[in-house]
């Protein structure tokens, strides 16, 4: 039986660029304060969030970055849960 040349794919095996890209968390400092910023790619986005930035709606499939305060009083869970869904323009700006 001849070969497959095609490389198979599976979940452990998707090496795709926007899945790469959407993976890839940073911390930056702003005001003083450290965040997580956490990029999302629009194929990731499974519904619309309110941006705190221009409190317009972020909708289904558009990219954007979700952040959270890393320096939080009352602990990193807490932090965690206050994450919220930023337009990439408007939390570069912001």
């Amino acid at each position: 039986m001849p070969r497959s040349h095609r490389r198979r794919r599976d979940d452990r095996d998707d090496d795709s660029l926007d899945r790469l890209i959407a993976g890839w968390r940073r911390t930056e400092t702003r005001r003083g304060r450290e965040y997580s910023v956490q990029p999302v790619s629009g194929a990731r986005t499974e519904k619309s969030y309110t941006c705190p930035g221009c409190s317009r709606s972020i909708e289904i499939g558009v990219a954007h970055v979700v952040v959270w305060r890393e320096d939080g009083v009352m602990g990193p869970a807490a932090d965690l849960a206050a994450r919220r869904h930023w337009h990439t323009h408007c939390w570069k700006t912001d």
